[in-house]
């Protein structure tokens, strides 16, 4: 399977310009999957909900969704974008999953960073598992990667590629998410942005880009720089349906439940 992200350096709330330079690089890629940073189409700092609200859009049928929509149509690819998510009087900070076929699934950030917490509402969709057909996927957006959880919950249900849009600022996650990888022997990839944002006075934020492809045994297929670029990869997707690290462990099987309190 051939799988890619895309580096962004986005202008704030200029939806249209943004949404429009992500579709015209994934109609080059001729990946069969690709990801894209969170909040991609909107830029990252907002100043209140209500700025939120009023760039966010429907993750069905919003001009993010549905430009996505034609571009898996005439690509043939499955795509996961991060967007702000208006719904009803609430925003979110989500992800979508399209593909050939249209709209597939939605998430929303559980575990909100910072700011997140008083412009987007508490994400409310559990971890999940999709069906592309080459791969199973799931979803989780930025800080999520510090819950091992989030991670550990998309391995238990059999997904085989952990896609991860991602406007990060702190420095670890590009290591954290080998472990990730490791400790449930699955594929991640992170898409991040470049670039930076100061909307608000003294609070300026600097994207560390470090986009990347991991796999199961912790190799960094791709890792990118600082600068607006794409990866890609082509991966064995088997690879994550093996969990076994050598002949007498297997990192599912040989947990010890009933010793943990979670």
């Amino acid at each position: 399977m051939k799988v890619a992200y895309i580096q962004t350096r986005p202008k704030f709330g200029e939806v249209e310009r943004n949404v429009e330079n992500a579709v015209s690089k994934i109609e080059t890629l001729g990946a069969e999957l690709v990801v894209l940073p969170e909040l991609f189409s909107t830029g990252y700092q907002f100043k209140s909900t209500a700025e939120a609200l009023e760039l966010g859009e429907n993750a069905r049928s919003g001009y993010a969704a549905v430009r996505l929509i034609e571009a898996a149509v005439k690509t043939g690819a499955f795509i996961v974008a991060g967007i702000a998510e208006r719904s009803g009087a609430s925003v979110y900070n989500s992800c979508v999953l399209v593909g050939p076929k249209g709209f597939i699934g939605l998430y929303r950030k559980a575990h909100l960073f910072s700011n997140e917490t008083v412009i987007f509402k508490k994400g409310n969709t559990p971890f999940k598992v999709f069906d592309v057909g080459v791969a199973k996927v799931g979803m989780m957006i930025c800080f999520d990667w510090l819950f091992p959880e989030a991670a550990r919950s998309l391995a238990l249900q059999g997904a085989d590629v952990i896609c991860h849009p991602s406007n990060l600022v702190l420095p670890h996650c590009p290591a954290a998410m080998i472990t990730r990888c490791l400790e449930n022997r699955v594929f991640a990839i992170t898409a991040n942005r470049v670039g930076a944002e100061e909307r608000i006075k003294g609070a300026a934020l600097t994207f560390i880009g470090s986009s990347q492809v991991v796999g199961p045994n912790g190799t960094v297929f791709k890792r990118s720089g600082r600068r607006v670029e794409s990866g890609t990869v082509d991966i064995d997707v088997t690879l994550a349906r093996n969990k076994k690290i050598n002949s007498r462990n297997d990192i599912i099987k040989s947990r010890r439940t009933g010793l943990y309190t979670l």
